[in-house]
């Protein structure tokens, strides 16, 4: 009996890994990602060189490993009250963002496990104030504030921003997924609707309220115009208005603007970074990632 010697030949029948169907797209899409987070991340190392060089080396564009200091965060801190700026938007953005969960969740509860009359023409009219800018509502509010005598204060930064559709929407979208079922037997055991809320809806919805916390942080933390509008002195001033001190009429710090920028960055970078998977768990169950 003849014995065939020799090697046999190793996945014959098998596709190479290049040639697999979608390969090429693939690749095409893994490129645009990569060139799209360059284009991205660059703003953010030329802030990050710009703060770090004083401001006639920035000037030449010499940015060479001796020119590097942290000069520029000293005099951030030395030359306006910048601990006072982040203190206050410290306080307002995480006062403002603990009191909108609490207003939106007890609306989007209404809206999503609550029966009663006219309750979606309702929202639909609440959803539709989304189309109204800002800047229409701004007046009337400054007015409101002011008549209430909360100018200047912290009350007259946090209030107005307890109020938000785009929370109740998130949410309501998020509490419509848990089944009614478990409403039902919690009646049965006795439960309130305050208590169904508390015990069952907010404990189930942490990764849409890590969402909305993100987001409300944010933007109350880099909100510009209404602190601009509504407060007076320095010391009620936040991060966003503190930066625009540093820009004059005629000439501006880049320096010192660049490393406050630096500074204001980090906690909402932080932040971020701390909850990005409850970000993204939560834009995917809320309805808003594309299910």
């Amino acid at each position: 009996m003849a014995v065939q010697t020799g090697s046999p030949p190793i996945f014959t029948n098998q596709r190479s890994f290049r040639t697999r169907p979608g390969f090429g797209k693939r690749m095409l899409l893994q490129i645009a990602l990569l060139l799209g987070s360059v284009v991205m991340v660059t703003p953010f190392l030329v802030m990050l060189l710009f703060s770090l060089v004083p401001t006639e080396a920035m000037l030449s564009r010499d940015f060479s490993l001796d020119r590097f200091t942290v000069n520029n965060y000293i005099e951030t801190f030395r030359v306006a009250p910048f601990g006072r700026y982040y203190l206050n938007s410290f306080v307002v953005a995480v006062a403002s963002t603990l009191l909108q969960i609490l207003v939106a969740s007890l609306a989007a509860f209404a809206f999503a496990r609550l029966r009663f009359r006219g309750r979606d023409g309702l929202f639909l009219l609440y959803l539709a104030t989304l189309m109204i800018p800002f800047q229409v509502t701004m007046i009337p509010n400054f007015l409101i504030v002011r008549s209430l005598g909360w100018y200047n204060t912290y009350a007259a930064l946090i209030i107005p921003s307890a109020f938000s559709v785009f929370s109740t929407f998130l949410l309501r979208q998020y509490f419509r997924s848990i089944p009614l079922e478990i409403d039902e037997a919690a009646r049965m055991d006795g439960a309130s609707s305050f208590r169904i809320w508390w015990q069952i809806s907010i404990p189930l919805s942490g990764p849409v309220l890590a969402t909305l916390a993100i987001f409300n942080f944010q933007g109350s933390w880099n909100d510009f115009l209404w602190p601009l509008v509504i407060t007076a002195s320095v010391n009620m001033r936040t991060i966003p208005i503190g930066l625009a001190s540093f820009q004059g009429q005629y000439s501006t710090a880049w320096g010192l603007l660049m490393a406050g920028a630096v500074v204001a960055l980090l906690p909402v970078l932080i932040i971020y970074v701390l909850a990005q998977n409850w970000f993204v768990k939560g834009i995917t169950l809320s309805g808003m990632g594309g299910r």
